[in-house]
């Protein structure tokens, strides 16, 4: 299995970690019925943790559909270098250290690994050109 595909698995269970963490908060915080509930109507604000978990999720949520798909586009074309393999790291790594950081609260830095895992995508893109 290539590096690429590998990190591709791993951020699938990153995303998957991203959702338990979040859901988990919201959860302890609303409780199981809510959970369980349909959950229509207004919900009060959430703890600062708990929105910046759920922050966190949507915005991993938003970068990895291009992750995966430049990633597939780059092993269907066989394209795969090591560049491809050093900027599928670059993606998954930096998005293993922006939860943390995101949960944290941590500014600035928080943004700069934002801008690594961007820049993963943007050289998987730059491979397939």
């Amino acid at each position: 299995m290539s590096i690429e595909i590998q990190m591709l698995v791993w951020s699938m269970v990153l995303g998957i970690v991203h959702l338990f963490a979040a859901s988990t908060a919201v959860t302890r915080e609303r409780g199981l019925q809510w959970n369980a509930s349909a959950r229509d109507g207004q919900n009060p604000p959430v703890r600062p943790l708990t929105g910046r978990l759920q922050r966190a999720q949507s915005n991993f949520m938003e970068t990895f559909p291009f992750f995966a798909a430049a990633i597939l586009a780059v092993v269907l074309t066989q394209r795969q270098d090591g560049l491809t393999a050093l900027a599928a790291q670059l993606y998954f790594w930096a998005r293993v250290v922006y939860l943390p950081l995101y949960a944290a609260g941590v500014p600035y830095v928080r943004s700069l690994v934002w801008l690594v895992s961007l820049v993963g995508i943007v050289l998987l893109l730059w491979a397939l050109l």
